[in-house]
């Protein structure tokens, strides 16, 4: 038996109900009326808390809010004949939404959906989906984002940068911060991943040649930030190829016979394997000794099957322990697939705090006669990286 729900309990309910069920809802899910038990009460509550038991029946009798609440009557030897409440029933989302203080923003989603969905049926439940764009967004985006849409459905490869768009309101600002509502829509309304047709920004790969004769075949140039496209057209005969995750610590590279040095890509590291010397060279990882680290590790891997971690070991990391900070979010995977067992050993553990709570050890942070003493080792005849 469940004890006697007060509205309170009613509303806590539908709250987690309706942000279970409004993309159904919004499409025209759901099956209608919507009731609820409202609790019950055995004739121990009316002889020995009589209080309590009054609270709950008040509650529904002076219940002003939307919805239809019935009663049943309950005999009990003792007590007698109670009238208890003992259901509620809400006719629909609208009134769900009312209950809830939402009446206004459903409404607005409801309009909107009926409208645009009226006029690309295919998007119907990818908008039931965007609940919050429909509920919130002003009517100048909502417009905006329509008119988008339609201009998109007729020029499927324009072939422009946003920037170009010939849509009233719609510039680069607007299109970078709804880029991905687009994108999800578009691939409703064609049934396919969702291609814009629209030309993306190229993203820069920024790295540095380490050795006279590979800046010569870039016409003198040491410190290069092109798209990934680009560097392959150079075909450089790079020997060595250093990752690192921080910018500093790359700039600080002093020449190095056949190397160069990728610097601060993060996780963004798909882009190296476009550039086919990079993967003929013996190429190194470089990044912070902390869960993320070991993460943008695990993905520079999945680029470059062959690569190899620098000053990323537990050694490294014992032996500056006066230099230690705090990660703030660890990463969440237990495992990492491309990390070597000695590389999952201290990620495990640092994501299990066997050395301190959340622990990193910043690359800069490393001791340069130590870092100099691995640049020496893996990259016979180079000269090491100077200090920062």
């Amino acid at each position: 038996m469940a004890p006697p729900r007060f509205p309170e309990d009613i509303r806590d309910r539908l709250a987690r109900r309706l942000a279970r069920a409004r993309a159904d809802w919004l499409a025209g899910g759901g099956d209608w009326p919507l009731e609820l038990p409202l609790g019950d009460a055995v004739e121990a509550d009316a002889l020995h808390r009589p209080e309590a038991l009054r609270a709950w029946v008040d509650a529904w009798r002076t219940w002003h809010g939307p919805g239809e609440v019935t009663w049943r009557e309950r005999r009990w030897p003792a007590a007698g004949t109670q009238r208890l409440p003992w259901r509620i029933a809400l006719p629909d989302a609208a009134v769900v939404a009312e209950l809830l203080g939402e009446g206004d923003r459903w409404a607005r989603a409801v309009a909107r959906h009926a409208a645009l969905a009226g006029r690309w049926p295919r998007l119907g439940t990818a908008l039931a989906r965007r609940f919050d764009v429909l509920a919130d967004y002003p009517d100048d985006d909502v417009d905006r984002l329509a008119a988008l849409l339609a201009w998109l459905e007729a020029n499927p490869a324009s072939g422009l940068y946003p920037r170009q768009l010939p849509v009233p309101g719609v510039d680069s600002k607007w299109y970078g911060a709804h880029a991905g509502l687009v994108a999800e829509l578009l691939a409703a309304l064609r049934g396919d991943a969702g291609e814009t047709g629209l030309r993306g920004l190229p993203v820069p790969v920024r790295m540095r040649l380490l050795d006279p004769a590979l800046r010569a075949q870039a016409g003198g140039l040491g410190d290069i930030a092109a798209p990934a496209e680009d560097w392959a057209t150079l075909a450089l005969p790079a020997r060595y190829v250093f990752i690192v995750e921080n910018l500093q610590t790359g700039l600080a590279f002093e020449d190095l016979p056949g190397a160069v040095v990728v610097m601060a890509r993060g996780y963004a590291l798909d882009p190296l394997a476009a550039i086919p010397w990079v993967a003929d060279a013996r190429c190194f990882y470089w990044g912070d000794l902390d869960t993320h680290g070991f993460a943008m590790l695990d993905r520079a891997r999945a680029m470059l099957p062959g690569l190899t971690s620098l000053l990323m070991d537990e050694p490294t990391l014992l032996a500056h322990r006066a230099l230690w900070g705090s990660e703030a979010t660890p990463h969440a995977a237990a495992t990492l697939p491309r990390l070597t067992p000695e590389e999952q050993a201290v990620y495990e553990g640092l994501r299990n705090h066997r050395w301190g709570l959340r622990l990193r050890l910043e690359q800069e942070r490393i001791q340069w006669p130590l870092a100099r003493d691995v640049i020496r080792a893996t990259a016979p005849g180079a000269s090491p990286p100077g200090p920062p």
